[in-house]
């Protein structure tokens, strides 16, 4: 039979150290005989621009098309910005979504007990936080058309994007929130701003409609985006799954990435329609960008990756005991103080990138003594 591909892009900045860092947890789970994939690895954004040409080039994205799973590390940086606007390293990213078909981008909002004094807001309203943010990824007014810089006829300018949605890509990105609901806690929030938009109204409407159809044992509600916003920072454990559209998706998963306190700690999943088969098209990231402040500097916090890495096991492979062990490693490291700098408080010490992810592995191999 053949092995599993798993497609490693490292991408710019950060991207190479964590990179790094994740192939030393993937090394210990092959080697313990736990997976046995095949990893191999691709450029994307300005790494591609640089050695290719283009910020994702046709080859590499076949070889994404037909990996089992894909895990980025991050694109972009101020080496590029000068570049056209269709042509920067984002434009890999976005390309790279739109045709795996990825429209289900779920982004976890974990607070492990250790960190619970590392966010901004009390210990008492954050620790025990557990929020799933299912955002949809294809559509909306990053991809809607018409858009575009014009020229007016009296000399001024006009940017202009357009938010559009239509109910079977409601309907999809709904049905995944309410099937990870039933996992969870059995709750889902919709958000848009049906009070101004016509799209928003169409997203409550169709959401209500599933909802009823097809999930009358899952909890819906409702709220304005900016309402979310405020809750998320006032009484944030009210919340178990939330769905929203493309632009308040990414606006509100950064916010709730803040509570955990660091952006550094967030993984995420972006995943397809299931074929015949049951694969699904899955692209894995960390939430956080390239950080081209502390890029070659071996400080960046590789934890999302690597939490990536067991998001990846779980909704790729079925691998829910392999996820379960890496996470409960990453636990137990926190546990013990080990911090890499944006993580660290009074009294502990930082580690290097790859010191941290050494630290995971020591205690993945405790936990198969």
């Amino acid at each position: 039979m053949a092995k599993d591909t798993l497609f490693l892009l490292p991408g710019d900045g950060i991207g190479a150290d964590i990179t790094v860092a994740v192939r030393q947890v993937i090394a210990w789970f092959q080697a313990a005989g736990r997976t046995d994939f095949r990893v191999v690895e691709g450029l994307i954004g300005g790494a591609a621009i640089d050695a290719e040409g283009t910020p994702l080039s046709d080859a590499t994205l076949a070889e994404a098309m037909a990996a089992d799973a894909v895990l980025m590390g991050c694109v972009g940086g101020p080496k590029w910005d000068g570049l056209p606007f269709a042509q920067r390293p984002e434009r890999g990213l976005l390309r790279l979504r739109r045709e795996m078909k990825v429209f289900a981008n779920l982004r976890p909002a974990h607070v492990f007990d250790a960190l619970a004094e590392s966010s901004t807001l009390k210990t008492e309203v954050v620790k025990g936080l557990d929020i799933m943010i299912v955002r949809e990824l294809t559509g909306g007014v990053y991809f809607g058309e018409p858009r575009g810089i014009e020229t007016l006829t009296d000399g001024s300018r006009r940017g202009v994007n357009t938010q559009v949605y239509t109910t079977p890509e409601i309907e999809r990105v709904a049905r995944v929130a309410f099937e990870l609901a039933r996992t969870r806690a059995g709750k889902v929030c919709s958000v848009e701003k049906a009070n101004v938009m016509e799209s928003g109204v169409l997203w409550r409407e169709e959401v209500t409609r599933l909802q009823a159809a097809e999930f009358p044992d899952v909890t819906l509600s409702h709220m304005y985006a900016d309402n979310c916003a405020m809750q998320l920072v006032r009484a944030p454990r009210q919340f178990d799954v939330i769905v929203t559209d493309n632009l308040f998706g990414d606006l509100l998963s950064d916010l709730a990435a803040m509570l955990t306190g660091s952006l550094g700690m967030l993984p995420s999943a972006s995943l397809g329609a299931a074929d015949a088969t049951g694969r699904r098209p899955a692209l894995y990231e960390p939430v956080h960008g390239s950080a081209p402040d502390i890029t070659g500097k071996g400080i960046a916090n590789p934890l999302a990756m690597i939490l990536s890495f067991a998001m990846m096991m779980r909704h790729s492979f079925a691998m829910e005991a392999n996820a379960a062990l890496l996470e409960d490693a990453v636990r137990r490291v926190l546990d013990l103080g080990v911090r890499t700098a944006d993580i660290a408080s009074p009294g502990h010490i930082s580690v290097t990138t790859q010191a941290m992810a050494a630290a995971v592995v020591g205690e993945l191999g405790k936990s198969s003594v």
